[in-house]
């Protein structure tokens, strides 16, 4: 989906697994060629899903587009967890599982629908005293972090296959999913990292709305010029 503005445009895109937000971003401005670039809400490397891409004058509204909830669907890989609490990192410990049963996830996953206090995870781009904390978690370091305000609106599980369940989840702006698979885990006296992530909706656009980075540039090879004045 394309929506012009007042010289500048925003771009819906379906961002592929192991792109980053900024690769998206960095595609965009070296296809269009001296225009001002930005996204509105990173997506994990890990994650597909919708990125919102403004250009030119659009870029003013990012904040605005930012603020927008957002919908995710995934899955939870229950018994482990990792240092990153997704699948970047390899699994740093195990736990058991047999004493979980459908009722206590879908009980849990209900109980955790509303406002909280959340806490980041170490592999994220937050700074602390100007360093990034993914920086410091690979360097082995973990130091503490401030807790954020949160909101679940919808916690949805769509499947149980132990030790993976998958969901559907609607919540504010900042928050982590990975951190919510870590507290999940915990909360069922067991571990979890998210196992797969994706961004379905921000605000009011849904990624069905997107294109690929492939679909982006055949659009704007072939896009219609606007006729020149004579």
């Amino acid at each position: 989906m394309v929506i012009p503005v007042q010289d500048g445009f925003i771009f819906l895109i379906d961002k592929f697994p192991e792109w980053t937000s900024f690769d998206v971003v960095a595609k965009i401005r070296n296809t269009m060629k001296n225009t001002k670039v930005g996204h509105a809400g990173t997506l994990d490397p890990l994650a597909t899903g919708l990125v919102m891409v403004c250009t030119g004058k659009a870029t003013k509204q990012i904040d605005g587009l930012m603020a927008g909830n957002k919908e995710y669907t995934g899955s939870f890989y229950l018994g482990a967890t990792t240092p990153s609490y997704d699948m970047e990192t390899e699994p740093n410990a195990h736990f058991p599982i047999d004493h979980i049963t459908d009722a206590q996830i879908y009980g849990l996953a209900a109980s955790m629908v509303g406002s909280q206090e959340q806490f980041p995870p170490m592999f994220s781009a937050i700074k602390v005293n100007g360093k990034k904390l993914y920086d410091l978690a690979r360097k082995g370091q973990e130091i503490e972090r401030k807790a954020r305000h949160i909101e679940i609106f919808e916690f949805e599980i769509t499947g149980i296959a132990l030790p993976v369940v998958h969901f559907r989840v609607v919540v504010t702006k900042g928050t982590y999913i990975r951190s919510l698979a870590y507290d999940f885990g915990r909360a069922l006296s067991s571990g979890a990292y998210l196992a797969s992530l994706r961004r379905t909706r921000s605000g009011e656009y849904h990624v069905d709305q997107a294109f690929t980075i492939p679909q982006w540039i055949d659009w704007w090879k072939n896009r219609p010029l606007p006729e020149s004045t004579p």
